[in-house]
Formats: structure tokens, C-alpha cells, sequence
């Protein structure tokens, strides 16, 4: 896979975490309350969003960071069969 993210965007990889109970029945995405948030891994970061006075904005994530981004916020992209999330740095809410 060889995407680049432009600007002050950046690829995810979601991270799919079973959701058990103590005893041991596994709940469906469908059962999640998790607030509206997805977790994933930063697999590629963009060079920043370029400002006005024609600098570029340093990103706050780097490459194998593992964070907490809203559910609706990045498009989904589907390449060579795996599902990826390509999100804006404003989409990611926190670094875990």
C-alpha cells in the first residue's frame, strides 16, 4: 500500500477490540456505547496544513501513534481489500 495524505490529514488503521463481558459473552459492534469514538493506528501523517502566511503547521501525531478519533468525523477508504480512515488532525481528539 502507498498512500501519502495531504495536508493535515492522516491514514488510520481501526483497531477492532472484542468487547467481553466478565463472563465471557462477546457483545457486537452494534452493543458498543462508546460515545461515538474509534480507536485506531496512525499509519501515514500529511505535512500539515499549510497557513496563510505560506508556512506549514507542524502535526501533533506522528506515525504508530495510537489515537481516540470521532466516529463520523473520518471517510472510510478501502484499499487492496483492508479498510482503512483517512481523517483531518482536527477529527482526532487524543493520543492514548
Amino acid at each position: 500500500m502507498n498512500l501519502r495524505p495531504l495536508s493535515d490529514h492522516v491514514l488510520v488503521k481501526p483497531t477492532q477490540e472484542d468487547k467481553m463481558t466478565k463472563s465471557g459473552i462477546v457483545l457486537p459492534d452494534t452493543a458498543e456505547d462508546d460515545k461515538g469514538l474509534k480507536q485506531g493506528e496512525v499509519l501515514a501523517v500529511g505535512p500539515g496544513k499549510l497557513l496563510d502566511n505560506g508556512q506549514r503547521a507542524p502535526m501533533s501525531v506522528k506515525v504508530g501513534d495510537r489515537v481516540i478519533m470521532k466516529k463520523y468525523g473520518p471517510d472510510e477508504v478501502k484499499i487492496e481489500g483492508v479498510e482503512y480512515l483517512v481523517a483531518e488532525e482536527s477529527d482526532i481528539i487524543g493520543i492514548v
